[in-house]
């Protein structure tokens, strides 16, 4: 009885019409490696028949533990309970939903087993079954992420990926609420390497992320990893301030030398009406920061667990350190 050489962390929200096969899939590709493993599924409040799945699959599989957390709190806080409990000397972080495909585990295992690689991440060659304005919008995202944060994120690139033990042990120390992972994985550091793969189409189900949440999600990881809306706020504030003294000594000029008009109503509305709509802007985007503080403040749980199921071996190996502990 020991903790695994792998976990496998799938984070799952109303999954239930791809639960089973994705369950197949993972164990064909798993059970064919010389590595034990865990599949530590983190059930993120489902309200469909998820969480009955997961116990049959429990029930079935000595391998398969999960998480059953007292509510929907998003995705991100899902994967951080899957991190944080964990067992495994390496861990890999999956979609239920099979757009990540369960065969490129092996992939993703050699150059941490060979090379001693502490992160393998899944970059995206393609992405099929999405429209080209996902396609678009995400690669500039990226982009913009690499250009404006503190660390190179590395493009196209979800959250499939493994990570080595002291990786994982270097990223639950980070707890900041307002969890951007994929800028957290990254933040970390230590030695990193891609493989390329094609990203297929939703096995079956609905996609739980619409445009309005992604929108949400990019204004998250850019206010929530960098600093740069406030400095761009601060540069366009003085570029608007010297634009406007120079055009404010025009029409001094102008009036006083010329004698010509003042401009009149409509371009003052048009200056009113821009200064204030960059300033209500920029107002925004300090009330998200001071918003961020304000919840980092409160030091609440990223998350509450309502039941954990572990593996049976795993188990069996906590029941025993209890006794060890005792003696």
């Amino acid at each position: 009885m020991s903790v695994p050489d792998l976990s496998v962390v799938i984070p799952i929200y109303n999954e239930e019409a791809v639960l089973l096969e994705f369950q197949l899939r993972i164990n064909s590709v798993l059970s064919k490696l010389d590595l034990s493993y865990e599949l530590l599924y983190v059930n993120d409040g489902s309200t469909d028949n998820t969480l009955n799945l997961l116990q049959q699959l429990k029930t079935e599989d000595t391998n398969v533990c999960f998480i059953n957390l007292s509510r929907n709190f998003g995705k991100e806080a899902a994967v951080t309970a899957g991190i944080d409990n964990a067992a495994g000397r390496a861990i890999i972080i999956i979609d239920a939903d099979l757009q990540d495909p369960p065969e490129l585990i092996p992939e993703l295992i050699k150059p941490w087993r060979d090379d001693g690689i502490d992160v393998v991440y899944a970059r995206r060659r393609s992405r099929a079954g999405e429209s080209w304005i996902k396609k678009t919008t995400a690669s500039f995202f990226y982009r913009v992420m690499g250009q404006i944060g503190p660390v190179a994120l590395p493009r196209d690139t979800g959250d499939f990926r493994l990570m080595s033990r002291r990786s994982v042990e270097a990223l639950k120390t980070l707890r900041e609420q307002h969890r951007f992972m994929k800028g957290l994985f990254a933040w970390v550091g230590f030695p990193q390497q891609e493989v390329l793969y094609d990203r297929d189409k939703r096995f079956a189900g609905e996609t739980k992320w619409n445009y309005f949440k992604l929108w949400n999600f990019s204004l998250d990881g850019i206010t929530g990893f960098t600093t740069a809306p406030l400095k761009l706020a601060t540069y366009l504030g003085f570029i608007i301030a010297t634009f406007a003294g120079i055009l404010g000594l025009k029409i001094i000029f102008e009036t006083l030398v010329n004698g010509a008009d003042v401009p009149g109503y409509p371009s003052v509305m048009v200056v009113i009406l821009f200064l204030g709509g960059t300033q209500l802007m920029f107002m925004g985007i300090l009330g998200e920061y001071v918003g961020r503080i304000f919840n980092e403040s409160k030091n609440r749980p990223l998350y509450l667990i309502q039941d954990f199921e572990k593996s049976n071996d795993l188990q069996k190996f906590d029941e025993k350190m209890a006794v060890v502990n005792e003696e």
